[in-house]
């Protein structure tokens, strides 16, 4: 591999079809360790070069290529609440109270309360499991499922990804005689509810250092503090919690947190619980999906948890806990192929609104706005997120969508890019009177919002966030981690770069550049994808395809360059079909060699 000159566009590209400069991700400085490192560590130069690009060095390689829970763990007692919220819950085991599990209708919800759930029946506690309907109860815990917990015999509610902020709720709660603990990991304001503990590595007089973990890791780490009481208590049969990793490794790549620290332990140990198959929700979804191989991070976000989200999009929210909690293979098989059969509707449902918002979103970008802002009323409501997650891909700035299906409130999805804290804006809107409710953190948010105040929260998000989206935009770049042939990217190259892994939010895949390839086919599938053929300097072919690229300046560009020669860029994976494996290039961006 190669790289530039220190401060010279990667391959001279100034200006790539998707608008971007390409640069060396490996700083100048570097550059010399990357021998030292490959040779400590007996690794390929590659690798070495992609640990260094990341701030990586040889004090902490070895830990980094091999995380394990017992040198990343830290004490649970050092978040805040942390020994309260686990005191509580072991009082509940030891009592054999019946206990309520609150959860949001994501996947880091789903998991936290089947990791909860799992735990507590476990020990003969009954659990009792609610996720509110997206449409009709919205975010959060809300009073009248408090009331159905009481009115089972909960004596105690624990909330997961969700309750930093109800205030109201959890007083009403408490004043009825519920014991409430709040895990969770959203940004916090200053005054936080009246909980019995709140758990939140986020909140401001938290000092563990633990804030870039998801929810279902501070409930791993909650219950590993639970485990350490009820031992000291003298209860003997106590569960392996390590073999729940799978669910906490599904749940921290689906909230996309940064797998750095302890995130980089529970993928990489989660993953291999998961291998062996035993959870039999997992093992049904896997199934579903057509999933035989042993899962990566790829896997998890773009093929299982996108499943277990489509129950709380536009299904019954509470379809992903109930499949992760199941140990009957048959119920498993069952809930998994209506889970598939939702994520389809909500693919079918996502592709019509998704032309309806990008028309929108032209001409608001055309006219310089640095937030993109679209909104319907035949939206519906659970895929505003994915609109605003497509728009951010395609404008590379912050995108919020808008479903007024319900009628004047309308139900919004926010998504930011690097740089910009979309969360701390929209909690200033409420503050400020725009939005009715909204939270989230700097890469994502919710909110609520009436129809007569979707121009003023426009105008004023769009305000509040222009000097931050202006700077990401200078920043706009393609790191690219290193130049290869066709004729270099084997399976051993890729599996070489797999033990840099696991890859993801934070720990970026590596981006490879295949300089000056000639474009032998290209083709647009029925899912929009651009499929293509790269051949080398020697004549070695490689199979590309650019996902979701069709109709896009990058789509544009390879169709143009049919038989010619392109810099290409992108990551380098082992497809498997119809038996065989063939490398595949994942393409990023590409550019013209002839105009960089």
């Amino acid at each position: 591999m190669t790289g530039p000159a220190a401060g010279a566009p990667f391959l001279d590209v100034s200006r790539s079809a998707t608008g971007r400069r390409w640069v060396d991700r490996l700083p100048e400085g570097a550059l010399r360790q990357v021998r030292g490192v490959a040779e400590q560590f007996e690794l390929p130069e590659i690798v070495a070069r992609i640990l260094l690009a990341r701030g990586v060095g040889s004090e902490d390689a070895g830990i980094f290529l091999e995380p394990k829970l017992r040198d990343l763990m830290p004490d649970p007692r050092t978040l805040t609440d942390a020994e309260n919220a686990a005191a509580r819950i072991a009082d509940a085991v030891r009592a054999s109270e019946r206990v309520g599990i609150f959860g949001d209708y994501d996947v880091d919800g789903a998991t936290s309360s089947a990791l909860l759930a799992r735990f507590l029946m476990s020990l003969g506690v009954t659990a009792d499991i609610h996720i509110p309907d997206r449409i009709f109860e919205g975010y959060g815990p809300n009073e009248a499922a408090f009331e159905r917990f009481q009115a089972q015999g909960c004596s105690l509610v624990v909330t997961v990804d969700c309750g930093t902020a109800s205030h109201d709720t959890i007083a009403a709660a408490r004043a009825k005689g519920l014991d409430v603990v709040v895990i969770d990991h959203h940004q916090t304001g200053e005054t936080l509810p009246g909980a019995n503990a709140l758990v939140n590595p986020n909140r401001q007089d938290d000092i563990s250092g633990q804030g870039h973990l998801c929810a279902v890791g501070v409930v791993f780490l909650v219950l590993v503090e639970t485990l350490r009481q009820l031992r000291e208590r003298g209860r003997a049969d106590l569960p392996n919690l390590l073999s729940w990793l799978d669910l906490v490794a599904l749940g921290t790549v689906a909230d996309v947190v940064p797998l750095t620290g302890l995130n980089r332990a529970y993928v990489s140990q989660g993953l291999k619980i998961m291998h062996r198959r035993e959870n039999a929700g997992l093992r049904a979804l896997c199934d579903v999906a057509r999933l035989r191989d042993a899962p990566t991070p790829y896997h998890l976000g773009f093929l299982i948890g996108p499943r277990i989200n489509a129950g709380g999009r536009i299904g019954d929210a509470a379809l992903g806990a109930r499949l992760l909690t199941s140990d009957d293979p048959a119920e498993a098989a069952t809930i998994a192929a209506q889970l598939d059969r939702l994520n389809a509707e909500r693919q079918a449902l996502e592709q019509e609104a998704l032309a309806e918002a990008m028309a929108e979103a032209e001409a608001a970008d055309q006219n310089g706005a640095s937030v993109v802002v679209v909104a319907s009323d035949t939206w519906h409501p659970g895929i505003v997120g994915l609109i605003a997650s497509r728009l951010k891909e395609r404008f590379r700035k912050p995108a919020i969508a808008v479903s007024f299906a319900s009628g004047e409130q309308g139900s919004g999805s926010a998504r930011s890019v690097s740089g910009v804290d979309i969360g701390a804006a929209v909690r200033a809107a409420v503050d400020e009177g725009f939005l009715l409710k909204g939270g989230g953190h700097a890469m994502a948010a919710g909110m609520t919002v009436t129809r007569s105040r979707l121009d003023a929260f426009s105008e004023n998000i769009g305000s509040k966030l222009a000097e931050a989206v202006a700077a990401a935009s200078l920043r706009d770049e393609l790191r690219i981690d290193g130049a290869v042939t066709a004729a270099a990217a084997s399976k051993d190259l890729v599996r070489d770069i797999d033990r840099a892994g696991p890859f993801g939010a934070g720990h970026p895949e590596p981006v490879l550049a295949l300089p000056a390839h000639r474009v032998t086919y290209c083709e647009t599938t029925e899912q929009g994808h651009v499929r293509l053929g790269l051949s080398g300097p020697d004549e070695t072919k490689i199979q590309g395809i650019a996902f979701r690229a069709a109709d896009t300046p990058l789509g544009e560009f390879l169709a143009s360059k049919r038989g010619q020669n392109i810099h290409a860029a992108g990551s380098l994976r082992i497809n498997r079909w119809g038996g065989s494996e063939t490398v595949q290039l994942q393409l990023r961006d590409a550019a013209d060699p002839a105009k960089n």
